[in-house]
Protein backbone atom coordinates (compact mmCIF):
# COMPACT_ATOMS: atom_id res chain seq x y z
CA UNK A 1 0.00 0.00 0.00
CA UNK A 2 1.40 3.39 -1.00
CA UNK A 3 1.55 6.28 1.45
CA UNK A 4 2.90 9.84 1.41
CA UNK A 5 6.06 10.77 3.34
CA UNK A 6 7.74 14.13 3.96
CA UNK A 7 11.28 14.02 2.56
CA UNK A 8 14.25 16.44 2.74
CA UNK A 9 17.32 15.09 0.96
CA UNK A 10 19.97 17.78 1.51
CA UNK A 11 21.07 18.22 5.14
CA UNK A 12 24.64 19.00 6.22
CA UNK A 13 26.58 17.94 9.30
CA UNK A 14 28.29 20.72 11.23
CA UNK A 15 30.32 18.60 13.66
CA UNK A 16 31.24 14.93 13.81
CA UNK A 17 31.16 12.71 16.90
CA UNK A 18 34.66 13.92 17.87
CA UNK A 19 33.45 17.57 17.72
CA UNK A 20 35.51 18.25 14.61
CA UNK A 21 34.03 20.41 11.85
CA UNK A 22 32.55 18.71 8.80
CA UNK A 23 30.64 21.51 7.07
CA UNK A 24 32.65 24.57 8.10
CA UNK A 25 29.63 26.88 7.81
CA UNK A 26 27.32 24.42 9.57
CA UNK A 27 26.09 24.93 13.13
CA UNK A 28 27.98 23.13 15.90
CA UNK A 29 24.70 21.57 17.06
CA UNK A 30 24.26 19.98 13.63
CA UNK A 31 25.52 16.52 14.55
CA UNK A 32 24.19 13.35 12.97
CA UNK A 33 22.35 12.24 16.09
CA UNK A 34 20.84 15.69 16.63
CA UNK A 35 19.71 15.77 12.99
CA UNK A 36 17.97 12.40 13.34
CA UNK A 37 16.23 13.46 16.57
CA UNK A 38 15.15 16.81 15.12
CA UNK A 39 13.86 15.26 11.89
CA UNK A 40 11.96 12.48 13.66
CA UNK A 41 10.56 14.21 16.74
CA UNK A 42 10.18 17.90 15.86
CA UNK A 43 9.98 18.15 12.07
CA UNK A 44 7.90 15.03 11.41
CA UNK A 45 9.96 13.87 8.42
CA UNK A 46 9.63 10.36 7.03
CA UNK A 47 12.98 10.40 5.24
CA UNK A 48 16.07 12.60 5.17
CA UNK A 49 19.26 12.63 3.14
CA UNK A 50 22.40 13.58 5.09
CA UNK A 51 24.99 14.50 2.49
CA UNK A 52 28.20 14.29 4.53
CA UNK A 53 28.12 10.53 5.12
CA UNK A 54 31.33 9.99 3.14
CA UNK A 55 33.33 11.18 6.16
CA UNK A 56 34.72 8.29 8.26
CA UNK A 57 33.66 9.81 11.60
CA UNK A 58 30.05 10.08 10.45
CA UNK A 59 30.12 6.44 9.38
CA UNK A 60 31.48 5.50 12.81
CA UNK A 61 28.58 7.33 14.46
CA UNK A 62 26.07 5.51 12.26
CA UNK A 63 27.72 2.21 13.14
CA UNK A 64 27.53 3.05 16.85
CA UNK A 65 23.82 3.84 16.57
CA UNK A 66 23.24 0.49 14.87
CA UNK A 67 25.27 -1.48 17.43
CA UNK A 68 23.47 0.25 20.31
CA UNK A 69 20.10 -0.72 18.85
CA UNK A 70 19.02 2.91 18.32
CA UNK A 71 19.09 2.45 14.53
CA UNK A 72 18.95 -0.41 12.05
CA UNK A 73 19.83 -0.94 8.41
CA UNK A 74 16.89 -1.63 6.13
CA UNK A 75 16.90 -4.47 3.62
CA UNK A 76 15.86 -2.08 0.84
CA UNK A 77 18.50 0.48 1.82
CA UNK A 78 18.63 3.28 4.34
CA UNK A 79 18.99 3.48 8.13
CA UNK A 80 15.88 3.51 10.32
CA UNK A 81 16.02 5.78 13.39
CA UNK A 82 12.76 6.17 15.33
CA UNK A 83 10.25 7.54 12.81
CA UNK A 84 12.70 8.68 10.14
CA UNK A 85 14.79 6.86 7.52
CA UNK A 86 18.31 8.16 6.90
CA UNK A 87 19.61 7.92 3.34
CA UNK A 88 23.40 8.09 3.19
CA UNK A 89 24.60 10.84 0.88
CA UNK A 90 27.61 12.87 -0.15
CA UNK A 91 27.79 16.35 -1.67
CA UNK A 92 30.80 16.59 -3.98
CA UNK A 93 32.34 19.49 -5.87
CA UNK A 94 33.34 18.77 -9.47
CA UNK A 95 35.85 20.97 -11.27
CA UNK A 96 37.53 19.79 -14.45
CA UNK A 97 38.37 21.04 -17.93
CA UNK A 98 35.03 19.94 -19.36
CA UNK A 99 32.75 21.48 -16.76
CA UNK A 100 34.55 24.75 -15.96
CA UNK A 101 32.98 24.37 -12.51
CA UNK A 102 32.76 24.23 -9.67
CA UNK A 103 29.56 22.17 -9.72
CA UNK A 104 27.96 20.53 -6.69
CA UNK A 105 26.26 17.14 -6.99
CA UNK A 106 24.46 14.86 -4.53
CA UNK A 107 25.36 11.17 -4.46
CA UNK A 108 23.26 8.71 -2.43
CA UNK A 109 24.13 5.10 -1.65
CA UNK A 110 21.95 2.32 -0.22
CA UNK A 111 23.93 1.21 2.83
CA UNK A 112 26.94 1.71 5.06
CA UNK A 113 29.04 -0.85 3.17
CA UNK A 114 28.61 0.87 -0.19
CA UNK A 115 29.27 4.29 1.35
CA UNK A 116 32.45 2.98 2.98
CA UNK A 117 33.58 1.62 -0.41
CA UNK A 118 32.85 5.01 -1.95
CA UNK A 119 34.92 6.71 0.77
CA UNK A 120 37.91 4.53 -0.06
CA UNK A 121 37.57 5.47 -3.73
CA UNK A 122 37.15 9.19 -2.93
CA UNK A 123 40.18 9.24 -0.64
CA UNK A 124 42.39 8.83 -3.72
CA UNK A 125 40.61 11.70 -5.49
CA UNK A 126 40.00 14.22 -2.71
CA UNK A 127 42.37 16.21 -0.52
CA UNK A 128 40.40 16.04 2.75
CA UNK A 129 37.85 13.24 3.09
CA UNK A 130 36.81 14.54 6.53
CA UNK A 131 35.15 17.72 5.26
CA UNK A 132 31.93 18.44 3.39
CA UNK A 133 31.51 19.46 -0.25
CA UNK A 134 35.19 18.98 -1.08
CA UNK A 135 36.65 19.18 -4.55
CA UNK A 136 36.86 15.86 -6.36
CA UNK A 137 39.69 15.39 -8.85
CA UNK A 138 38.11 13.60 -11.79
CA UNK A 139 35.40 14.12 -14.39
CA UNK A 140 31.71 14.33 -13.80
CA UNK A 141 31.09 11.21 -15.87
CA UNK A 142 33.71 9.20 -13.97
CA UNK A 143 31.91 10.10 -10.75
CA UNK A 144 28.58 9.04 -12.26
CA UNK A 145 30.01 5.70 -13.36
CA UNK A 146 31.29 4.98 -9.85
CA UNK A 147 27.98 5.88 -8.23
CA UNK A 148 26.10 3.63 -10.63
CA UNK A 149 28.62 0.82 -10.07
CA UNK A 150 27.67 1.06 -6.38
CA UNK A 151 23.95 1.12 -7.30
CA UNK A 152 23.56 4.70 -6.14
CA UNK A 153 21.56 7.81 -7.00
CA UNK A 154 23.09 10.83 -8.77
CA UNK A 155 21.50 14.32 -8.59
CA UNK A 156 23.00 17.68 -9.65
CA UNK A 157 22.51 20.09 -6.72
CA UNK A 158 20.87 23.57 -6.62
CA UNK A 159 21.41 23.76 -10.37
CA UNK A 160 20.72 27.49 -10.94
CA UNK A 161 22.42 29.24 -8.03
CA UNK A 162 25.17 31.64 -9.22
CA UNK A 163 27.94 29.73 -7.48
CA UNK A 164 28.88 26.04 -7.52
CA UNK A 165 26.06 24.84 -9.74
CA UNK A 166 25.48 23.32 -13.16
CA UNK A 167 23.93 26.36 -14.85
CA UNK A 168 24.80 29.20 -12.52
CA UNK A 169 28.06 30.70 -13.76
CA UNK A 170 26.99 31.55 -17.29
CA UNK A 171 29.43 29.10 -18.89
CA UNK A 172 27.44 25.89 -19.25
CA UNK A 173 24.53 25.76 -21.68
CA UNK A 174 23.69 22.06 -21.39
CA UNK A 175 24.10 19.33 -18.77
CA UNK A 176 25.50 17.07 -21.51
CA UNK A 177 28.66 19.21 -21.47
CA UNK A 178 29.45 17.66 -18.09
CA UNK A 179 27.35 14.56 -17.46
CA UNK A 180 25.90 11.45 -19.06
CA UNK A 181 22.24 12.49 -19.20
CA UNK A 182 21.09 8.88 -18.82
CA UNK A 183 22.81 8.55 -15.44
CA UNK A 184 21.03 11.46 -13.76
CA UNK A 185 18.20 10.44 -11.39
CA UNK A 186 16.76 13.88 -10.60
CA UNK A 187 17.42 17.62 -10.51
CA UNK A 188 17.58 19.70 -7.33
CA UNK A 189 16.14 23.15 -8.01
CA UNK A 190 17.56 25.24 -5.16
CA UNK A 191 15.91 28.02 -3.16
CA UNK A 192 15.75 30.64 -5.91
CA UNK A 193 13.83 28.63 -8.53
CA UNK A 194 10.66 26.58 -8.83
CA UNK A 195 9.14 24.03 -11.21
CA UNK A 196 7.74 26.58 -13.64
CA UNK A 197 11.08 28.36 -13.93
CA UNK A 198 13.13 25.17 -14.36
CA UNK A 199 10.77 23.80 -16.99
CA UNK A 200 11.83 26.60 -19.32
CA UNK A 201 14.82 24.34 -20.14
CA UNK A 202 13.70 21.51 -22.43
CA UNK A 203 16.51 19.15 -21.41
CA UNK A 204 15.22 19.15 -17.83
CA UNK A 205 11.73 18.00 -18.80
CA UNK A 206 12.65 14.33 -18.48
CA UNK A 207 13.81 14.58 -14.85
CA UNK A 208 12.04 14.59 -11.51
CA UNK A 209 12.53 17.87 -9.63
CA UNK A 210 13.57 17.92 -5.97
CA UNK A 211 13.13 20.68 -3.42
CA UNK A 212 15.49 20.32 -0.45
CA UNK A 213 16.57 22.54 2.42
CA UNK A 214 20.39 22.51 2.10
CA UNK A 215 20.19 22.89 5.88
CA UNK A 216 23.19 24.36 7.71
CA UNK A 217 21.37 24.37 11.08
CA UNK A 218 18.75 22.25 12.81
CA UNK A 219 16.10 24.94 12.34
CA UNK A 220 16.59 24.93 8.56
CA UNK A 221 15.75 21.23 8.17
CA UNK A 222 12.63 20.98 5.97
CA UNK A 223 12.93 24.60 4.86
CA UNK A 224 12.09 22.98 1.53
CA UNK A 225 11.00 19.36 1.04
CA UNK A 226 8.80 17.08 -1.02
CA UNK A 227 5.98 14.67 -0.36
CA UNK A 228 6.98 11.29 -1.80
CA UNK A 229 4.52 8.47 -2.48
CA UNK A 230 6.16 5.17 -1.48
CA UNK A 231 5.26 1.84 0.05
CA UNK A 232 7.72 2.60 2.85
CA UNK A 233 10.60 5.06 3.30
CA UNK A 234 13.68 3.25 1.97
CA UNK A 235 16.45 3.80 -0.57
CA UNK A 236 14.85 1.52 -3.18
CA UNK A 237 11.44 3.13 -2.81
CA UNK A 238 12.94 6.61 -3.16
CA UNK A 239 14.81 5.58 -6.31
CA UNK A 240 11.59 4.17 -7.74
CA UNK A 241 9.78 7.41 -6.89
CA UNK A 242 12.37 9.44 -8.80
CA UNK A 243 11.62 7.32 -11.87
CA UNK A 244 7.86 6.91 -11.33
CA UNK A 245 8.02 3.13 -10.98
CA UNK A 246 4.88 1.17 -9.96
CA UNK A 247 2.99 4.20 -8.71
CA UNK A 248 5.87 5.63 -6.68
CA UNK A 249 6.31 9.35 -7.36
CA UNK A 250 6.85 12.82 -5.99
CA UNK A 251 3.32 13.89 -4.96
CA UNK A 252 4.17 17.55 -4.35
CA UNK A 253 7.12 19.90 -3.98
CA UNK A 254 7.05 22.35 -1.08
CA UNK A 255 9.42 25.28 -1.38
CA UNK A 256 9.82 28.92 -0.60
CA UNK A 257 8.64 31.38 -3.20
CA UNK A 258 11.75 31.81 -5.40
CA UNK A 259 11.71 35.53 -4.67
CA UNK A 260 12.70 34.66 -1.07
CA UNK A 261 15.89 33.00 -2.28
CA UNK A 262 19.09 34.96 -1.76
CA UNK A 263 20.04 34.82 -5.44
CA UNK A 264 16.67 35.41 -7.13
CA UNK A 265 17.33 38.94 -8.41
CA UNK A 266 20.40 40.37 -10.14
CA UNK A 267 21.98 42.60 -7.52
CA UNK A 268 25.00 44.89 -7.23
CA UNK A 269 27.45 43.55 -4.65
CA UNK A 270 28.46 47.07 -3.59
CA UNK A 271 25.13 48.86 -3.00
CA UNK A 272 22.85 45.79 -2.82
CA UNK A 273 20.40 47.34 -5.31
CA UNK A 274 18.58 45.44 -8.03
CA UNK A 275 20.10 46.20 -11.42
CA UNK A 276 19.43 44.94 -14.99
CA UNK A 277 21.31 41.70 -15.68
CA UNK A 278 22.58 42.82 -19.10
CA UNK A 279 24.15 45.98 -17.73
CA UNK A 280 27.94 45.86 -17.35
CA UNK A 281 27.77 48.29 -14.43
CA UNK A 282 25.31 48.94 -11.63
CA UNK A 283 22.81 51.61 -12.66
CA UNK A 284 22.82 52.95 -9.10
CA UNK A 285 26.49 53.18 -8.07
CA UNK A 286 28.46 52.28 -11.20
CA UNK A 287 30.15 49.20 -9.72
CA UNK A 288 30.92 46.28 -12.05
CA UNK A 289 30.61 43.76 -9.23
CA UNK A 290 27.24 42.24 -10.03
CA UNK A 291 25.76 38.86 -9.09
CA UNK A 292 23.37 37.66 -11.78
CA UNK A 293 20.05 36.44 -10.38
CA UNK A 294 18.57 33.02 -10.99
CA UNK A 295 15.51 34.45 -12.76
CA UNK A 296 17.70 36.27 -15.29
CA UNK A 297 19.98 33.25 -15.78
CA UNK A 298 17.03 30.97 -16.53
CA UNK A 299 15.69 33.56 -18.96
CA UNK A 300 19.03 33.37 -20.81
CA UNK A 301 18.87 29.57 -21.02
CA UNK A 302 15.17 29.28 -21.85
CA UNK A 303 14.33 27.70 -25.21
CA UNK A 304 10.57 28.22 -25.04
CA UNK A 305 9.65 24.53 -25.42
CA UNK A 306 6.69 23.67 -23.23
CA UNK A 307 6.80 20.63 -20.96
CA UNK A 308 3.92 18.33 -21.89
CA UNK A 309 4.27 15.95 -18.98
CA UNK A 310 2.34 16.50 -15.78
CA UNK A 311 4.41 17.84 -12.90
CA UNK A 312 3.36 17.50 -9.25
CA UNK A 313 2.17 20.78 -7.73
CA UNK A 314 4.83 23.19 -6.47
CA UNK A 315 3.45 24.73 -3.28
CA UNK A 316 4.93 27.97 -1.94
CA UNK A 317 5.63 27.62 1.74
CA UNK A 318 8.02 28.86 4.43
CA UNK A 319 9.24 27.24 7.67
CA UNK A 320 7.56 28.27 10.89
CA UNK A 321 10.65 30.26 11.91
CA UNK A 322 9.90 32.68 9.04
CA UNK A 323 6.45 33.55 10.42
CA UNK A 324 6.51 37.11 11.89
CA UNK A 325 6.43 37.23 15.71
CA UNK A 326 6.72 33.44 16.10
CA UNK A 327 9.47 32.98 18.68
CA UNK A 328 11.00 29.93 20.32
CA UNK A 329 8.43 29.64 23.15
CA UNK A 330 5.51 29.93 20.74
CA UNK A 331 7.12 27.34 18.47
CA UNK A 332 7.47 24.95 21.41
CA UNK A 333 3.80 25.46 22.34
CA UNK A 334 2.74 24.58 18.82
CA UNK A 335 4.88 21.43 18.77
CA UNK A 336 3.57 20.34 22.16
CA UNK A 337 -0.01 20.68 20.96
CA UNK A 338 0.32 19.35 17.40
CA UNK A 339 3.28 16.95 17.83
CA UNK A 340 5.56 18.18 15.00
CA UNK A 341 6.15 21.00 12.51
CA UNK A 342 4.60 19.20 9.54
CA UNK A 343 1.32 18.86 11.46
CA UNK A 344 1.33 22.58 12.26
CA UNK A 345 2.13 23.61 8.70
CA UNK A 346 -0.30 21.26 6.96
CA UNK A 347 -3.11 20.28 9.30
CA UNK A 348 -3.55 22.34 12.49
CA UNK A 349 -6.97 24.11 12.46
CA UNK A 350 -7.01 27.89 12.93
CA UNK A 351 -9.37 27.67 15.92
CA UNK A 352 -7.09 25.25 17.78
CA UNK A 353 -3.98 27.32 17.06
CA UNK A 354 -5.71 30.46 18.34
CA UNK A 355 -6.26 28.71 21.67
CA UNK A 356 -2.51 28.62 22.36
CA UNK A 357 -0.87 31.40 20.27
CA UNK A 358 -1.65 34.97 19.28
CA UNK A 359 -4.35 35.30 16.65
CA UNK A 360 -2.06 37.15 14.23
CA UNK A 361 0.46 34.29 14.38
CA UNK A 362 -2.21 31.66 13.78
CA UNK A 363 -3.62 33.66 10.86
CA UNK A 364 -0.11 34.06 9.38
CA UNK A 365 0.34 30.28 9.47
CA UNK A 366 -2.94 29.83 7.61
CA UNK A 367 -1.95 32.56 5.12
CA UNK A 368 1.36 30.77 4.59
CA UNK A 369 -0.48 27.47 4.06
CA UNK A 370 -2.63 29.16 1.42
CA UNK A 371 0.30 30.98 -0.22
CA UNK A 372 -1.01 34.43 0.69
CA UNK A 373 1.88 35.90 2.73
CA UNK A 374 3.50 38.98 1.20
CA UNK A 375 7.21 38.90 0.37
CA UNK A 376 10.12 41.19 -0.41
CA UNK A 377 12.44 39.66 -3.02
CA UNK A 378 16.02 38.69 -2.21
CA UNK A 379 19.25 38.77 -4.23
CA UNK A 380 23.01 39.18 -4.08
CA UNK A 381 23.38 36.71 -1.22
CA UNK A 382 20.60 38.17 0.97
CA UNK A 383 17.37 36.29 1.54
CA UNK A 384 14.01 37.87 0.82
CA UNK A 385 11.62 38.62 3.68
CA UNK A 386 8.09 37.78 4.70
CA UNK A 387 5.93 40.88 4.97
CA UNK A 388 2.87 41.04 7.21
CA UNK A 389 0.45 43.82 8.00
CA UNK A 390 2.11 44.10 11.41
CA UNK A 391 5.71 44.60 10.17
Amino acid sequence: MLSNYYVDMHIHIGRDMDNRPVKITGAKSLTLTNILIEASRNKGMGMIGVIDCHTPAVQREIDMLIKSGEARELEDGGIQFEGVTLILGSEIEIYDASCQGPIHVLCFLPNLKSMSTFTEWLTQRMTNINLSSQRYYGTGKELQYKIKELEGIFIPAHVFTPFKSLFGKGVKKSLTEVFDSDLIDGIELGLSSDTEMADQLAELHAYTFLTNSDAHSLAKIAREYQVVRMESPSFKEFLWALHNVKGRAISANYGMNPALGKYHLTVCNECNQHTPSKSAHCIHCGSNKITKGVADRIDELSNGIANKQNRPPYVYQVPLEYIPFLGKKTYEKLLKRFDNEMNVIHRAPLEEMEEIVQGKIAKSIIQMREGKLGIKAGGGGKYGKIISDET
